[in-house]
């Protein structure tokens, strides 16, 4: 069933920068997460990604960890080893399971983890409404 979680984003300017290679994946993601308020920018690789990141500073990123030029536990090194990427929220979505990721994950500091093939088609409104709704707009630093 087609669902929309209107409970939290309408009306809000969050950013969300989506990390993932699977460019029809990233267009559901972005078309959902607009429809509900957000402000969406895609990176189908890891260079990109890391220039929309530095440069949107953005609330949340939802990162793919299997993606072109740079993978996804690469990306959050880098962003946690910066002045500009230590604090914003990352929640990995991949076709990896857990177990399979790279183990150091988890303590560089991700909001949570999710396979792909397990989601449900409102889950992704339902994740980031989670993360970002208790989170206040502040204006971030620039590096």
């Amino acid at each position: 069933m087609f669902r929309l979680d209107y409970s939290y984003a309408m009306d809000q300017s969050k950013k969300i920068i989506i990390v993932e290679d699977d460019t029809r994946l990233a267009e559901i993601y972005k078309t959902r997460l607009e429809l509900i308020g957000y402000t969406c920018f895609m990176a189908y690789n890891g260079i990109t990604a890391l220039y929309f990141i530095q440069q949107q500073l953005p609330d949340l990123v939802l990162l793919d960890i299997m993606v072109p030029d740079i993978p996804g536990d690469k990306i959050l090194e880098t962003m946690r080893a910066s002045s500009w990427g230590k604090k914003i929220p990352v929640f990995v979505i991949s076709n990896l399971n857990e177990a399979e990721a790279p183990a150091n994950l988890r303590k560089l500091g991700i909001e949570g983890y999710v396979v792909k093939a397990n989601m449900q088609n409102d889950q992704i409104d339902q994740i980031v409404n989670g993360i970002l709704k208790d989170k206040p707009a502040e204006p971030a630093a620039k590096a």
